[in-house]
């Protein structure tokens, strides 16, 4: 009887050492069962040519295609006369040159004759701005070849490597397909027969070798429900840990700091901040810890909802700590509390109200005297709200009864941080996460969802429009200069305004730049990223001369930094040029303009970030977009894209869209094996809200999932170290 290897069993003794080798390094293929859990992206039909017109440069491919026409041409070269056999593939859609030289050139000119048909593989490149396949691998379809190694009429196209071809890759599953009969099924029978959904052998088996489009539609509305179910399960039995764990209800005293504060409010809340504000408060006066995401749109007055969420807390005689990323933003959150607050932020002091508390700052840089006295604040009770970065974490840092965290821009902050904090409290202090990044509900579902969503999307009245624009500096240097004028005329009109660049350039950052792979985009015009410190000094020279300029960036120590964002914000300075160390929190309501300069290398969330400093008073916004990338270009249509629209949410589809799903979800999501082979988090919307729905009920009835051993044994595999790192996100 043939061996079945178990789904477990490494791939070299089914497929022999060499080529496991390869599966592994290539591909991060470990066993039977990884390979099996490899799809195929997409499929040929054998009668069908695929697409060449919209080929992505530098990326692996395989393709489907005619030969329409092959030449030799004999060159001289330094090694003396060669050959080079120029082979020009069609399919319909478009033509791509294919380009073999030397000893490589006897087998393809025998092979590839007009008029045959091959899968083509390898990398695409440019050259005298045409694409082609430098010394692709092909496998010819004709005869009984290579077409009858699948039964079916459909082609399967996998995500392949230069080392490891799509055909190579179906033999191998081929060789291991049998084992699909053995795959444990994670879904409970009820809910599979429910919906309608095919066994998992029977989708393994029809997502590699299907005979039908419908085969492909069944395989993969079940692969989808596995990975949307099992996901789902492992975030609400996340949720549901939290909700056994102990925590102290902050209930706002009826007549105490909260009160005050909002008496003393010179405008009234929108009625998204009164919604929210609700909720919060709704989930602090519960007995296990709320964890809840705030997402808002720039501007649309965050800060002003975490800030009565810690007061509410302070009134309940907890303690509040607010972790900024950076020590820029700190500072800003600070100063912009204590001036909110007035003398509620004066605890202690003379003409401080009655019912204030103290607001200390806690940063790496502060000096030992300034610390020490924030640490006995901390620990005596004395200071009522914290804000710091990372050091707020340090076993030094004691709090009295730390009842509230507030993490802003969340993205950017570890999991041993986030628990660092929880240790902190009496019992584990109630946690309300913030972001700017407008985060469809999908992506929300899916990456935060161990956490309650709310979300802000209104802009607090006394908010003015931004317009937006694309200057197309190559196309139309004249535009550039306008910007300029523009810039000046601001200023001229009393206000302020931020140019961005993406570099520094200093000496480090030359260094950085030089050990980057150059992208696509960078090969086409050949020149290193703008950089903040030249910039300045031509601005400075040239179109600007005469205004008072002057610098910001992430290495510049943090008196430094924070002595220019305090001349800034106080009117002493004309323009900041600047990295985006001003990209979230920086809070100036006098800045009208900004420029962002190579627009094209940064993405669009950070974009509409930058672009969310300015318009935040009652002027109204100008962000200048400038690239020198070509019209047709994809960098030029994603620029479009941010100009045409102040949705956040909507760039964050269109964000989502353009790049792959893997830089969506996450460091631990990117990368060649992301768990996510055949859910699109932006498409699937119903199935990851109905997977949702079930996994909450299922977890609810079997916290400890002792009738599902088959759900289990797929989360112990989805939950590996990384898995564990991305899901606890929240």
């Amino acid at each position: 009887m043939e061996h079945v290897p178990a789904l477990d069993e490494p791939l070299k003794k089914s497929l022999g050492p060499a080529t496991a080798k390869v599966m592994a390094e290539a591909l991060d293929l470990h066993t039977v069962g990884d390979l099996l859990h490899h799809y195929p992206r997409r499929y040929a039909e054998r009668g069908e040519l695929t697409t060449l017109s919209d080929l992505p440069l530098d990326e692996h491919v395989t393709v489907v295609a005619q030969v329409a026409d092959a030449r030799v041409h004999t060159f001289n070269g330094a090694k003396g006369r060669g050959q080079r056999l120029e082979v020009t593939i069609t399919d319909g859609s478009g033509r791509l040159q294919l380009v073999f030289f030397g000893k490589g050139v006897h087998k393809p000119h025998h092979d590839l004759l007009p008029g045959t048909r091959a899968m083509f593989s390898g990398k695409v490149s440019l050259f005298n701005r045409r694409l082609q396949l430098a010394h692709p691998a092909y496998e010819l379809l004709r005869g009984d070849v290579a077409v009858d190694t699948w039964a079916s009429a459909l082609i399967p196209i996998y995500p392949a490597t230069t080392k490891l071809e799509s055909w190579k890759i179906a033999k191998a599953v081929d060789a291991v397909l049998p084992s699909a009969t053995d795959a444990v099924d994670p879904l409970p029978p009820a809910l599979r027969e429910g919906r309608g959904l095919a066994e998992l052998p029977d989708a393994l088996r029809l997502i590699h070798r299907p005979r039908t489009k419908a085969d492909v539609a069944a395989a993969r509305e079940r692969l989808k429900w596995d990975e949307a179910f099992v996901l789902q399960v492992a975030l609400a039995r996340r949720r549901h840990a939290d909700t056994q764990l102990p925590a102290v209800p902050r209930r706002p005293a009826a007549d105490g700091i909260l009160t005050a504060f909002d008496a003393k409010l010179p405008f009234t809340l929108t009625d998204g901040q009164t919604k929210v504000s609700a909720e919060i408060f709704d989930d602090l006066a519960t007995d296990h810890p709320m964890h809840r995401l705030l997402q808002g749109e720039v501007g649309s007055g965050k800060t002003m909802v975490a800030l009565r969420a810690m007061l509410a807390v302070v009134d309940a005689g907890g303690q509040a700590a607010m972790l900024a990323p950076t020590e820029v933003l700190a500072q800003q959150h600070h100063r912009s509390v204590t001036e909110m607050m007035g003398e509620l932020a004066e605890g202690g002091m003379l003409g401080g109200s009655d019912r204030a508390t103290k607001v200390v700052l806690l940063t790496g840089s502060m000096g030992a005297a300034a610390r020490r006295q924030a640490l006995l604040d901390l620990v005596t009770g004395e200071a009522g709200i914290v804000i710091g970065t990372h050091a707020l974490i340090e076993d030094k840092v004691k709090f009295h009864d730390l009842g509230l965290v507030v993490v802003d821009e969340q993205h950017r902050f570890g999991v041993e941080q986030r628990d660092a904090l929880r240790g902190k409290g009496k019992q584990p202090p109630h946690l309300l996460v913030m972001t700017a990044t407008p985060i469809p509900r999908t992506v929300a579902m899916t990456v935060f969802g161990d956490l309650e969503t709310s979300v802000l999307d209104q802009l607090p009245a006394g908010r003015s429009p931004i317009a937006s624009h694309v200057v197309p500096a190559a196309d139309k240097p004249h535009f550039l200069a306008r910007a300029w004028e523009r810039v000046r005329e601001e200023v001229e009109n009393g206000h302020q305004a931020y140019v961005v660049c993406p570099r520094i350039g200093d000496e480090e950052d030359e260094k950085k730049t030089a050990k980057r792979k150059p992208s696509a985009e960078d090969e086409a015009e050949k020149r290193p990223p703008l950089a903040v410190l030249d910039v300045a000094e031509k601005l400075a020279r040239g179109p600007l001369a005469g205004l008072r300029i002057a610098v910001l960036h992430g290495r510049m120590h943090p008196d430094d930094k924070d002595d220019v964002m305090r001349r800034f914000a106080a009117g002493e300075l004309d323009v900041l040029v600047a990295t985006t160390v001003i990209e979230v929190g920086v809070n100036v309501p006098n800045a009208t303009a900004m420029v962002i300069m190579d627009a094209d290398r940064f993405g669009v969330s950070q974009l509409h970030q930058l672009r969310g400093r300015v318009g935040r008073g009652s002027a109204p916004g100008l962000c200048l977009l400038v690239t020198e990338m070509p019209e047709a270009s994809p960098a030029r249509r994603r620029l479009g894209a941010v100009a045409s629209t102040l949705d956040g949410f909507e760039l964050s589809r269109i964000d989502l869209e353009q790049r792959r799903e893997g830089d969506v979800l996450g460091q631990a999501q990117s990368g060649v094996r992301s768990s996510l082979r055949v859910l699109a988090v932006i498409d699937d919307e119903e199935v990851i809200a109905a997977a949702r729905e079930e996994a909450t009920a299922l977890v609810l009835a079997d916290p400890g999932l002792e009738a599902h051993p088959g759900l289990r044994t797929a989360l112990d595999a989805l939950l590996s170290e990384e898995r564990e790192e991305y899901l606890e996100k929240g």
